[in-house]
């Protein structure tokens, strides 16, 4: 093991221990996440030694022995702490030894050390990594607030929980329309100057809905911005949370919302909206309607700018909507089914690691009108596994157009046996009460 790298360790160590306005947000990643213990902070003192030292860079034996002939380091020889036995020298031999692109790694080094290495701490603050993104400090803190037993488990089967670094596809993996960028980058801002909102009493911002047919983006939206804002991700489907197997309903609710002040900051996203917050002119069942009313409530109460949660709901159905519902949120943004234009950028991103002989998006996408981008996706699937079956990792653009012709086959077969499901029998069937609560009316309210 490097010498300066053990020495580094320590001096962080030393410096968050006699600065108590450094906090978390201030030790690199690696150094967090060998001295997280399962509380919301890390306490101090915090304390070196060769284990913790190997924790912090992943490498196993040789920490004391590649600092033992320093003249300022010494190991208690019971617990194995290690120390400094004059804090000046090492400090010295630090700064001889390290350059600027290191201590511009270490924010708490760089307050320490900044003005010695022309590092600004404020800068090496904001491209650090915060706690919040770390995966061991999101599910340590997840079980503090849960605890053990029944009552736990059955919340996590109404919630999925993902730290940032948990998201694999990110927002330049996505493609937007200019409707959808505006509203990302007005969240973005949001959260940025969320003290200044609260200063001049703007507490209800940060709800959005959006609304649009299945498989156009809304879920991969709402978790690649969990991944930019660096900031946990809580899912909620409430087609679970009106399960019978799950308990009371309204108390079910009330959990969720919960949960998510307690790990603010964070994204609340609410899938299948729609699922619950039905229009109430439908004969629903009383424990339903006050699960309604509950939700409407929880909705109510809680608020990026004070409670550091930002809430985003997705629907499939906007019509089943009431007006209640839709008023709740200060944005509705709507996902489209991807045009022309839209279409070819999506292939062209889920195609880039796929090595496709004599590809043409453009022709492609004027190919595979009333495709989402989740159908797309499909397409690729069964192009690539129909190759592989033949032996061949390299794909065709004819390949591709084939398994767009059988996706649309089995599309219109689906959408055929669904339609004669619904079919009424002997010419009776259900009314359906079509209320039209959609985007534009409440964008008015």
């Amino acid at each position: 093991m490097e010498r300066l790298d053990v020495v580094e360790v320590m001096l962080t160590a030393e410096t968050y221990n006699q600065n108590p306005e450094l906090d978390e947000d201030d030790l690199p990643p690696r150094f967090r996440k060998a001295a997280w213990n399962g509380e919301r902070s890390i306490e101090r003192p915090v304390t070196v030694t060769e284990d913790f030292v190997e924790d912090v860079h992943g490498e196993k034996d040789g920490a004391w022995e590649s600092i033992e002939g320093l003249p300022f380091t010494d190991r208690d020889a019971v617990d194995g702490t290690l120390r400094f036995t004059v804090s000046d020298l090492a400090h010295d031999w630090y700064v001889e030894k390290a350059d600027e692109e290191r201590v511009g790694r270490n924010p708490a080094l760089a307050y320490e050390f900044g003005d010695q290495f022309d590092v600004d701490y404020e800068e090496v603050v904001a491209e650090n990594q915060p706690k919040e993104a770390d995966s061991e400090w999101v599910h340590s803190l997840v079980e503090e607030v849960l605890g053990e037993g029944e009552e736990a488990e059955e919340m996590l089967e109404l919630v999925e929980i993902f730290a940032p670094g948990e998201i694999e596809q990110g927002l330049d993996d996505i493609v937007l329309t200019e409707e959808q960028e505006k509203e990302v980058q007005k969240v973005m801002k949001a959260i940025e100057h969320r003290d200044y909102l609260r200063e001049v009493g703007l507490s209800e911002i940060g709800k959005l809905l959006f609304v649009g047919p299945p498989g156009t983006g809304k879920t991969s939206t709402a978790k690649a911005l969990s991944g930019r804002l660096e900031l946990p991700f809580i899912e909620v489907k409430l087609s679970m949370i009106t399960s019978q197997y799950l308990g009371e309903t309204s108390k079910n609710v009330d959990k969720v919302f919960e949960l998510a002040k307690m790990l603010s900051p964070c994204i609340l996203f609410i899938d299948e909206f729609d699922s619950i917050a039905k229009t109430r002119d439908s004969d629903e069942h009383a424990a339903l309607k006050r699960t309604v009313n509950t939700l409407l409530k929880s909705i109510d109460d809680i608020s990026l700018v004070r409670d550091s949660v930002l809430l985003i709901g997705a629907t499939n159905h906007p019509k089943m909507l009431d007006y209640a519902a839709w008023r709740r949120f200060d944005e509705i943004v709507e996902f489209p089914a991807p045009d022309e234009g839209m279409r070819s950028q999506i292939l062209s991103i889920i195609t880039r690691d796929v090595d496709i002989e004599g590809f043409d998006a453009d022709a492609l996408a004027a190919e595979t009108e009333g495709l989402t981008g989740s159908d797309l996706r499909l397409v690729l699937r069964e192009a690539v596994l129909d190759a592989l079956t033949n032996d061949r990792r390299k794909l065709t653009h004819e390949d591709l157009i084939r398994a767009v012709e059988n996706f649309e086959k089995r599309k219109n077969l689906k959408e055929r046996d669904m339609m004669e499901e619904s079919a009424p029998i002997n010419g009776e069937g259900g009314h359906d009460h079509d209320h039209d609560h959609g985007p534009t009316e409440a964008h008015g309210n």
